[in-house]
């Protein structure tokens, strides 16, 4: 019992150190990434930290598995180096003794990890998709500040209004270039107001004068009016879109066995089954060599963090290009994964050796 509560104790004061330290990395990063985001017109700036919060709630089952990582790796090493392991292994503790704790403290992390994954991840995406779309989806007028040159969303025209009125739906003195690659054209009116007709927002400008010239014919031309209306855009500007994989909840993946959502969904589902491997994993690589650096292990553990998530990352890509199944991708690696923890955590329970499994095999020769 007292072996159990200890470990237990020093593995909840790694945990909560590292997933402090990481979340505040993760955070800093993420306010620096949608403040660039922001600046580039993809973000309001009035939703930036709406859209790092929901950043970071997404990247969460990432963080919480490293920080649970680091942690077995570090208490373990700790104990290592202060000879606490030889005390316990000289009290009849062997290696494989240490599974069940750890995984008692490690269960609830866990299925906070698979939560987040199934759950929370395609929900944040969602909130941010809407964020970024609802933001993109404005329309020309709504982007005209008074006294301000403006391009549209999709680049193709330049607008201007002199001064606002008091009606919102309605501008003075407008100015609009347009360029849609063949023509250009170049539109002034003394006034103009937003209406919707069929389902499309419409500019009506009136009293004004449009230039037009083409690349293909010389000459311009040039025309009057009192009434000129053109698109503005869609009367529902937050229209639903087809969403993103990354945004379909788990019950969709799972109804829809396309390429694509197969890779998302073993991509949801690998990392409820990294943590379970980097457990085991973390107590399997866990030692101190007093001839070596103190931070060889974590080292070492960064490394195989690093390489286990980019192995995930490239067979989900093949899954989403169909070259390779979502059970076999599942098995291979993190089946793999299981299978080369427990063996490694075999190998050192047992203390095996090659010269001992020479031996042994040699005098099993002899005495047949």
């Amino acid at each position: 019992m007292l072996f159990d509560s200890s470990i237990r104790k020093e593995l909840a004061r790694s945990f909560g150190a590292t997933l402090v330290v990481l979340v505040t990395v993760v955070m800093t990063m993420m306010l620096i990434r949608t403040l660039g985001q922001a600046s580039k017109g993809s973000v309001s700036p009035s939703d930036v930290m709406l859209v790092m919060g929901f950043t970071v709630l997404g990247q969460l089952p990432t963080i919480l598995s490293l920080s649970l990582f680091i942690a077995v790796v570090g208490t373990l090493s700790r104990m290592y180096r202060d000879s606490e392991m030889v005390i316990w292994f000289a009290s009849g503790r062997g290696l494989i003794s240490l599974v069940r704790p750890l995984l008692r403290f490690a269960w609830p992390v866990m299925v906070v990890i698979a939560v987040l994954s199934l759950l929370v991840w395609p929900w944040a995406n969602s909130q941010i998709q809407e964020l970024k779309t609802r933001y993109e989806q404005r329309s020309d007028i709504d982007r005209i500040a008074p006294g301000e040159f403006q391009e549209s969303s999709n680049g193709s025209r330049v607008f201007f209004i002199d001064k606002d009125t008091p009606d919102t739906q309605a501008a003075n003195n407008v100015f609009i270039a347009a360029n849609d690659g063949k023509r250009e054209s170049v539109t002034s009116a003394r006034s103009a107001r937003l209406e919707t007709q069929g389902g499309e927002r419409m500019a009506l400008l009136s009293d004004g004068q449009r230039l037009e010239t083409s690349r293909d014919k010389p000459g311009v031309k040039i025309s009057e009016f009192s009434l000129y209306g053109t698109r503005i855009g869609s009367a529902a500007p937050g229209a639903a879109e087809e969403l993103a994989v990354k945004t379909r909840t788990t019950y969709d993946l799972l109804m829809r066995p396309l390429p694509a959502y197969r890779a998302e969904l073993g991509w949801r589902l690998g990392l409820a089954l990294a943590a379970l491997n980097f457990v085991l994993l973390g107590l399997a690589v866990a030692s101190v060599n007093p001839r070596a650096a103190r931070s060889t292990s974590m080292v070492f553990a960064l490394f195989a963090f690093i390489v286990y998530y980019n192995l995930m990352t490239l067979g989900q890509s093949w899954v989403g290009a169909d070259r390779l199944g979502l059970i076999s991708f599942m098995v291979l690696l993190h089946g793999g994964m299981l299978v080369a923890s427990l063996l490694v955590l075999a190998v050192r329970h047992n203390q095996w050796t090659v010269r001992r499994l020479w031996q042994s095999l040699r005098t099993e020769g002899l005495s047949a």
